[in-house]
């Protein structure tokens, strides 16, 4: 019997002897007895016919003088996932959860939730066997019991408030695993009975400041009223005494060794906690991302989200979140996010030297979310854009083509709040367009120059001529930037880039994308009608006016399949609730071609589920069109 849990622990399937194993339940000797129990517990849901000749023995067994073999018994009865003993289970484990032993009584609460699954009718009487074990005063039992009432009737809260000063009382004195379940529950428990701490916590500090000196104190004012004031922001902050104890008694499981301890302990502060108490938690979690990379991912996750309503709580730990060579790279990136959340005025110099060490890492990825911290610190804090954007620029010269790429796009994203001030940039980034290959950062470049044309107007076309030889090769989100350029520049600059623009065009309405064809057609028609269009003189002026206007768009798609709104057509929400176009399209089809397709005919029905259907005689139309 010694041989089959060490199989059992390598990972081996003993299953094989279970016939073997069984008729070892009757032995007399415990340590045997132990033995099979454990073997049983693991594979009596796998072999449920066998296992069903021991149930005797079980239920002998559960009145053995043994506490052990008792807790031992009942535990391998409950795993037996068979309805037919669904009563036998419940009369068991009513008996152990009256049982002398603690460690019984303990083993009846994880019974619970087993039985519960295989039968939830059995709800009812379940709930009171947990009621009785809720008001066990022992630490071994408050934990279990806990456990099986969140698994079984989480709803019922009022079963805890008999309970909730004697778990708050034994908390400290709970194993680890059950500190955790109670804290969870406490922490719901307490933010549904209690009051929210910090509710008016923004008017009674808006009376402090106003009460700070003797000159913003009106000249008549009356000295009660004050006193009042004062009396009821007292009374606001004042926790009551239940609250107070609920925390008082969670503050010392902050030293806790035990990770899931400390994080339960934080969330509790951060939904229960008054604001000036909150600070506590940032040591303590701070001293979890010394232990595993596994707890110090958790540990990041839970204080960048803490950060961004919470940031003065890290502020004095940032020194905590300077990344190590050792570290993996989602750690990396979440220690550059803290990083960047936790960016001030004043720290900022440290910050940015920090990331200037980041660069020259080996590591390709992190050296790319370094570049995009810098530019969201450059966006954040003003003072500090010039000095990131110099940085930036200076990384264009960089020998890893991914750090250029990703600079162009920062850089891009930032130019966008004064380009006038950075034409110099703007005219080094274009000239780049012919060395960078990666697609994102080429489209980036074209938007730039599209944009900004007019800062930079003897550099458009021939960067446009070059993208025209390359333009079949080029990936999807470059060949629509090309696209807005031509146009762009063919309304700006028709002298030189008319023919480039129809060429481009030409090309795109046979491309294998159909995004790009859509546009290019469109486009087409809109730049170029045919020569047999007829086009009401007025729609033309119209477009004339706002042709400055025509292809833009607020920032680089992230995906080719982005919708571009280039003229206005009519969008028009039907009062059955389905999007109709045909109004809108029928006004301007002179604009997008009506000799080629015939709008009226397109047929958009709304079928009985809701979602949009092509009739076969319009569908048919545009795929001949």
């Amino acid at each position: 019997m010694l041989l089959i849990p060490q199989m059992m622990a390598k990972g081996r399937d003993a299953s094989d002897l279970f016939p073997a194993v069984v008729k070892n339940v009757v032995s007399k000797n415990i340590e045997v007895k132990k033995l099979v129990y454990v073997y049983l517990a693991r594979y009596a849901e796998e072999q449920q016919d066998l296992a069903l000749l021991s149930i005797s023995t079980f239920q002998r067994a559960l009145k053995d003088p043994n506490q052990l073999i008792r807790a031992s018994a009942l535990r391998v009865l409950s795993s037996i996932r068979v309805p037919m003993i669904i009563p036998i289970v419940m009369l068991a484990i009513k008996d152990s959860s009256l049982d002398m032993s603690p460690y019984v009584r303990k083993t009846a609460a994880h019974a619970i939730p087993k039985l519960y699954s295989l039968d939830p009718e059995q709800k009812e009487e379940l709930v009171l066997v947990i009621e009785k074990l809720l008001q066990d005063k022992t630490t071994l039992v408050v934990g279990s019991a806990v456990m099986a009432f969140e698994e079984v009737c989480p709803e019922r809260i009022d079963m805890i408030h008999k309970s909730y000063r004697k778990l708050c009382n034994l908390l400290v004195d709970v194993d680890e695993w059950g500190q955790v379940f109670i804290l969870n529950m406490l922490t719901r428990y307490a933010r549904t009975q209690f009051t929210d701490p910090n509710l008016n916590e923004n008017d009674s500090s808006e009376d402090d400041d106003d009460l700070d000196g003797e000159d913003k104190k009106p000249f008549y004012d009356d000295e009660t009223t004050r006193d009042t004031k004062n009396e009821t922001s007292q009374v606001s902050t004042e926790l009551d005494p239940d609250h107070r104890l609920l925390l008082k008694n969670a503050k010392p499981l902050l030293q806790s060794r035990n990770a899931a301890v400390v994080m339960a302990v934080a969330q509790l502060f951060h939904h229960l906690a008054p604001r000036r108490e909150v600070a506590i938690i940032a040591k303590a979690l701070v001293r979890l991302l010394r232990s595993s990379r596994e707890v110090q991912t958790v540990v990041l996750t839970t204080i960048a989200s803490l950060a961004v309503k919470r940031r003065a709580l890290f502020v004095p730990y940032l020194k905590s979140f300077y990344v190590r060579s050792s570290d993996p790279t989602h750690v990396k990136t979440l220690k550059l996010e803290l990083l960047t959340t936790l960016a001030s005025e004043t720290s900022i110099a440290s910050i940015l030297r920090e990331f200037q060490t980041y660069i020259s890492s080996v590591d390709k990825a992190f050296v790319a979310a370094t570049v995009q911290a810098i530019g969201k610190c450059a966006a954040n804090i003003a003072q500090v854009t010039d000095t990131c954007l110099t940085g930036l620029v200076s990384l264009l010269s960089y020998s890893d083509e991914a750090v250029v790429a990703e600079s162009v796009v920062v850089i891009k994203n930032l130019l966008q709040t004064q380009p006038e001030a950075y034409t110099d940039i703007i005219r080094h980034m274009v000239r780049l367009s012919d060395s960078i290959t990666v697609p994102t950062a080429r489209a980036a470049i074209l938007w730039l120059l599209g944009e900004y044309s007019h800062l930079v107007p003897a550099l458009g076309p021939d960067v446009l001529r070059k993208a025209a030889i390359t333009f079949v090769n080029e990936e999807d989100i470059v060949k629509l930037q090309v696209l807005n350029l031509a146009v762009k520049l063919y309304l700006t600059n028709p002298a030189q880039t008319t023919l480039l623009c129809q060429y481009l065009l030409s090309l795109a309405r046979y491309d294998q994308n159909y995004d790009i064809r859509d546009r290019a057609r469109l486009l087409r028609q809109l730049l170029f009608p045919a020569p047999g269009a007829e086009v009401e003189e007025s729609k033309l002026t119209g477009m004339n006016e706002h042709k400055g206007k025509l292809g833009a768009t607020a920032k680089v798609p992230v995906t080719p399949s982005t919708v571009y709104a280039v003229a206005n057509v009519g969008l028009v929400p039907s009062n059955d609730g389905v999007l109709s176009w045909l109004t809108g399209m029928n006004e301007h089809k002179g604009m997008l071609g009506a000799t080629e397709y015939e709008v009226a005919n397109v047929g958009l029905v709304p079928p009985d589920d809701g979602v949009l259907s092509w009739s076969s005689s319009g569908a048919e139309k545009c795929l001949r069109a």
